[in-house]
C-alpha cells in the first residue's frame, strides 16, 4: 500500500508513524513545503521568550532525538521530501504532482492520500502591510526571525493586532523581554473563547501587568519608512516598532479545491467520522479538516494540535482498515500569560443560547487549594447547564490557580452528558496542597445546582449595573468585614458584616429589593436566606461577587 501524506507538521507525521506500526509494508512518503517536521507549534512562543532556549528542542522527541527526515527515514522508515510543495492532486489517477524548492517538478503515485496542509494566518489587505517587522507567528521560521529583531531592537514598543490565543500567549513573551506591548482587538472583548465577563478578568489582569488593551477598534493602516513605525485604528495612532498579526488562520485547503473535494459550511475540508473526505481514498486531518461540535453535532473549526494528532491515528487506523472513528470536539483550550491560566470547554453562554438551550449559569470563584495553605491561589469557574435536562453544556476557568485540571473534568462531564447533580459527586482527589475539601468544580456545580432548584437566585453584575444605571430604587448589600471594605468598595452599596446581619435587619427595608454579595458570594448566599427567613419577599445574589465585578471599585 503507497500512501502520501501532504503536510509534516502534527497530523501527518502522527498518520505516517501509526500507519507503518499497523502496517510495516506500507509505503509511506510526506511532503512538507517547509524546512521543519513534527515541531511543536504551540511552543513557539516560548522559544521566543527564550523559556526554550534552543530551536531543536521543539523537533525533539522526549528522549531528545530530533524529529528531522532523517529520524523519519532511519526511525519509522517514511520518506520525507521537506522544501517541497504538492501543487496538484490527480484523482482519477491517483497521483500527485510535487515541485521542489529549486523548482523541480515531479509525480508520485498513491492508494491512500492523506491532506495535512494545515492553516494560514489571516493577513489583512491594509496600507503599509508590507512594510518590514510585520510578522504572523505560523512556524519556526517566523518565531526565529521575530526573536532575531527583538534582539536589535532598541525601544520596543509592539503592537499585537488580533487578542486571540496566539496574541496573548507571544504577550508574555514579549513582556519578559522589555517590550512594551499593546494588543489591538476589533471586537468589543479579547479572547472570544471566552464568555465576556470571564475575558474582563483576563483583560484587567494584563493591564495590571503593563499590557495596553485596546478594544472595539480596527487597524486601519500601517506606517513607516521601509519598516513599521506606528499603527493607526479608529481610535488613533499607535507607535510600534514592531507588529505581530495575530487575527487568526483560515483552513488551508487551496490542494482541496483544486481537485474538486466537498468544502463543508465552515470553509475547511468535509470529512466524515473516519476522517474521510467526499474521494474515500482521500483523508484530512488537522486545521485543514472540518470538526463537529460534540455537544451540538453540528460543523465547526477548531484548529488545535491536540485534536490534530487525535485524526491523524484515526485515519492512519482506517488506512490500515481498523474501525476507528473521531467523534468531534468540545473546543477545550488552556492558556498561560504572566501567572494567569484560562481555560475552557463545551459551550459558552451564548453558543449554548444560539444552539437553543435554555440556560443557567453559575459563578464559583474560590482558592484552588484549601485556603490555609500559602500556595493557594483564586480561580474563578464558570457553568453552563441546561435548565431542562441539568445536562453541563460548558464551563470556563480563569485565574492564578490551577484551572485546567477542573476544565478537564468539565470535559469529561461533558463528553459522557453528564448533569450537574453527578458532577457535584464526583469522587475527586483531595489533600490540601491540592484541592480544597470539595473541589472548585464541586463547588460550582453545587452553585448551579442551587439556581436550578431554585434556593438561590441570581443576578450577574452586569445586571447590577444597569439597575444602577437605570435608577432602580434597591438595596446593595455588601456582607463582607470593615477591612476588605477598605480595600475596595462597590460605591452604592451597603455594609453589613454577615455576623451582624440578624441584628441589624431593622436597618433595610423589606419593601425594597435587595441584592446580597461578599467577596465571592458565599457570604451573599447566606445572606439571602437569613433575609428571606426575616420576611423579605425580593432577595438576590450578586453572581461570583466582587470578585466578577469589571466595574470600577472605590477605596474607603
Amino acid at each position: 500500500m503507497k500512501v502520501v501524506i501532504v503536510g509534516g507538521v502534527a497530523a501527518g507525521p502522527k498518520a505516517a508513524s501509526r500507519i507503518i506500526r499497523m502496517d510495516p509494508d506500507a509505503d509511506v512518503t510526506i511532503f512538507e513545503k517547509g524546512e521543519f517536521l513534527s515541531y511543536a507549534g504551540c511552543g513557539l512562543p516560548y522559544y521566543i521568550s527564550g523559556v526554550v532556549s534552543e530551536q531543536k528542542e521543539l523537533m525533539a522527541t522526549p528522549v531528545g532525538a530530533i524529529r528531522d527526515s532523517v529520524f523519519f527515514q532511519n526511525v519509522k522508515n517514511v520518506e520525507v521530501h521537506n522544501r517541497t510543495t504538492v501543487t496538484e492532486v490527480d484523482r482519477e489517477n491517483h497521483r500527485a504532482k510535487y515541485v521542489t524548492e529549486d523548482g523541480t517538478e515531479g509525480y508520485i503515485d498513491y492508494d491512500k492520500l492523506v491532506l495535512a496542509t494545515g492553516a494560514n494566518n489571516i493577513k489583512p489587505r491594509l496600507p503599509g502591510i508590507e512594510l518590514g517587522n510585520i510578522f504572523s507567528l505560523k512556524g519556526v521560521e517566523d518565531a526565529e526571525s521575530i526573536r532575531e529583531q527583538l534582539s536589535e531592537l532598541s525601544a520596543r514598543d509592539v503592537v499585537i493586532v488580533g487578542g486571540g490565543l496566539i496574541g496573548i500567549e507571544v504577550t508574555e513573551a514579549l513582556v519578559d523581554m522589555g517590550c512594551r506591548v499593546t494588543i489591538i482587538e476589533l471586537l468589543p472583548q479579547i479572547l472570544p473563547m471566552l464568555d465576556p465577563e470571564m475575558a474582563g478578568l483576563v483583560e484587567r489582569y494584563l493591564e495590571a501587568n503593563g499590557v495596553k488593551v485596546v478594544t472595539g477598534y480596527g487597524v486601519t493602516g500601517f506606517n513607516g519608512d521601509g519598516v513599521v513605525e506606528s499603527v493607526s485604528t479608529s481610535n488613533g495612532t499607535y507607535n510600534a516598532e514592531m507588529v505581530i498579526l495575530s487575527i487568526g488562520v483560515r483552513p488551508s485547503v487551496e490542494l482541496a479545491t483544486g481537485c474538486g473535494l466537498e468544502i463543508g459550511t465552515t470553509g475547511a475540508i468535509k470529512i466524515d467520522e473516519h476522517m474521510r473526505t467526499s474521494d474515500p481514498d482521500i483523508f484530512a486531518v488537522g486545521d485543514c479538516a472540518e470538526k463537529v461540535n460534540i455537544v451540538t453535532g453540528k460543523p465547526c473549526y477548531v484548529p488545535m494540535g491536540s485534536t490534530a494528532n487525535k485524526e491523524g491515528r484515526v485515519a492512519a487506523n482506517s488506512i490500515c482498515g481498523i474501525d476507528d472513528t473521531f467523534p468531534g470536539v468540545l473546543g477545550s483550550t488552556v492558556c498561560k500569560v504572566f501567572d494567569f491560566t484560562l481555560a475552557r470547554t463545551g459551550l459558552g453562554e451564548k453558543e449554548a443560547k444560539d444552539a437553543g438551550y435554555d440556560v443557567m449559569t453559575a459563578y464559583a470563584p474560590a482558592p484552588d487549594k484549601a485556603h490555609f495553605m500559602p500556595t493557594a491561589k483564586p480561580i474563578a469557574i464558570k457553568l453552563i447547564a441546561d435548565k431542562k435536562t441539568r445536562k453541563l453544556l460548558g464551563a470556563q476557568a480563569v485565574g492564578e490557580g490551577v484551572a485546567d485540571k477542573r476544565m478537564d473534568v468539565a470535559a469529561v462531564a461533558i463528553n459522557c452528558g453528564m448533569t450537574v447533580d453527578q458532577v457535584a459527586q464526583l469522587d475527586l482527589t483531595y489533600a490540601p496542597p491540592f484541592a480544597p475539601a470539595v473541589d472548585n468544580i464541586l463547588t460550582a456545580a453545587n452553585v448551579l445546582r442551587n439556581k436550578l432548584d431554585g434556593h438561590m437566585t441570581g443576578i450577574m453584575p452586569d445586571e447590577v449595573k444597569k439597575m444602577f444605571d437605570d435608577g432602580v430604587d434597591f438595596q446593595f448589600l455588601d456582607v463582607r468585614s470593615p477591612d476588605e471594605v477598605k480595600q475596595a468598595k462597590i460605591e452604592g452599596s451597603i455594609n453589613i458584616p454577615l455576623g451582624k446581619l440578624r441584628t441589624s435587619l431593622d436597618t433595610l427595608d423589606k419593601n425594597k429589593p435587595v441584592v446580597a454579595y461578599c467577596k465571592i458570594s458565599l457570604r451573599g448566599y447566606e445572606a439571602a436566606l437569613i433575609l428571606k427567613h426575616a420576611g423579605f419577599k425580593d432577595v438576590v445574589v450578586m453572581d461570583g461577587g466582587q470578585f466578577m465585578w469589571p466595574y470600577k471599585t472605590v477605596k474607603v
